[in-house]
């Protein structure tokens, strides 16, 4: 939520935010409604006075016996009730439309975030590492989940429906790995961690970003009235909600947690494997600091390290990207992506995402912090995917993969796997049919 005295003054430019990031949001409409507003306090204000000073003369008036003029005031004090309420139900309306338009209203962007209409317009910013070349035909993660006796997508959806999978075995082993690896690199560098909520009010996603707009990406819980969470930043962010925080030093947490996501519009988007499923597990971090726009930006800088610490850490080839304008959020001021090469894909695929929202949240959320003169001021937030399972799979198995269908273990990962170095199919090594 952006400051209404702001947008006042920045009409047109916010509508061009607006239509950008392809938000269906008239800022004149809002602003007609603020103005709308605005008149009929100024037309209640006095009325409430002269009901109350009236109120008080009635007050005295009967004290003192004079009963001909006390019932004279009491008419008009019935008189200027009637004109109150009449005013009051439409202040009421004017309130509730303008509420809902600036829930809808997207956040600035920054100054050098690319404009552009969908994730083909996203600016390359680096690569590190390099796409793999197999001197052999590679398994993608499906086959190798299936040769290896640890993905079993039919049976979940048998269970489930589509886009729902079982894990087993080493792939148990795989995800919680990286998970640990990634919450353990997190505490490494002064993160807190939480577990969090998975179920979360109305309010608490309306305050993070999430509602209205991505209600329907959102599981409902309706006779709990509560929504499952797509992503641990909405209880995260929410643990302060309503609260004066003390960010001398930046708030850091972290959570590991279970997530839903509905995937509307996705129905035949990425429908093989595990790329697009509607349960999954991600470590996010996420930040709350002072609103200074240098120290935000070197803490998005800061949480996308994290998060490409933790994919060399895989030995896995990533690129950045900065995100345009029609990929982002409403709630965004600055985002990147990190992509993974993924060989069955022949390209690179979502894997983190970092962003930094300014005090959008902390306004709709009301987190607060006080500066060094005691004057309260909204905090600023960040948040980051560290890691998110089993996307996460796709390009460790792929990436790793040798030809007898063995799949090499990055040393980092070892610990948490027992000290296996690799992992080798049922029976042993098997012969690749597909070889050439």
């Amino acid at each position: 939520m952006l400051d209404i005295k702001w947008i006042r003054e920045n009409g047109e430019r916010l509508q061009t935010i607006a239509d950008q990031k392809g938000m269906e949001v008239s800022i004149n409409e809002l602003l007609e409604w603020d103005g709308q507003k605005r008149s009929l306090l100024q037309q209640i204000e006095p009325l409430r006075q002269a009901r109350n000073k009236m109120s008080q003369d009635i007050n005295l008036l009967m004290q003192t016996g004079n009963m001909e003029k006390a019932d004279q005031c009491k008419q008009t004090v019935k008189e200027l009730n009637g004109e109150l309420a009449r005013l009051e139900a439409e202040l009421a309306g004017a309130e509730q439309a303008f509420k809902k338009l600036m829930l809808r209203v997207p956040n600035i962007v920054s100054p050098d975030t690319p404009v552009g209409r969908s994730d083909a317009d996203n600016v390359e910013i680096r690569r590190v590492g390099f796409p793999i070349r197999f001197d052999f035909v590679p398994r993608d993660h499906v086959a190798l989940g299936e040769l290896h006796n640890m993905i079993d997508i039919p049976r979940g959806v048998k269970t489930a429906g589509s886009r729902n999978y079982y894990l087993k075995g080493a792939g148990v082993m795989l995800h919680r790995a990286v998970q640990q690896l990634a919450l353990d690199l997190l505490m490494h560098k002064g993160f807190l961690p939480l577990e969090v909520p998975l179920m979360a009010r109305a309010e608490a996603l309306t305050g993070t970003g999430f509602f209205p707009l991505g209600e329907d990406q959102v599981y409902a819980v309706p006779e709990e009235e509560r929504w499952l969470v797509g992503t641990s930043e909405v209880p995260l962010v929410s643990y302060y909600s309503n609260e004066t925080v003390d960010v001398t030093e930046p708030i850091k947490l972290a959570a590991a947690s279970t997530c839903f996501r509905n995937e509307v519009g996705s129905a035949s988007k990425d429908v093989h494997g595990l790329y697009r499923v509607h349960q999954f597990s991600k470590v996010e971090q996420v930040i709350l600091c002072e609103a200074s726009l240098d120290r935000s930006e070197e803490l998005l800088r800061e949480i996308t390290g994290n998060a490409e610490e933790l994919l060399q850490l895989l030995k896995l080839p990533y690129r950045v990207m900065s995100v345009c304008t029609g990929d982002m959020s409403q709630k965004t001021y600055k985002q990147f992506d990190i992509e993974s090469w993924m060989p069955s894909r022949d390209s690179y695929g979502e894997t983190h995402s970092s962003s930094s929202l300014l005090d959008f949240q902390a306004r709709r959320s009301n987190i607060r912090y006080r500066d060094a003169q005691g004057k309260p001021h909204y905090c600023y937030t960040l948040n980051n995917t560290a890691v998110a399972s089993p996307r996460i799979l796709i390009p460790l198995l792929e990436n790793h993969q040798e030809e007898d269908g063995s799949i090499w273990i990055p040393p980092a990962l070892r610990p948490y796997m027992n000290g296996m170095e690799r992992l080798v199919p049922p029976g042993g090594p098997v012969h690749n049919a597909l070889s050439v």
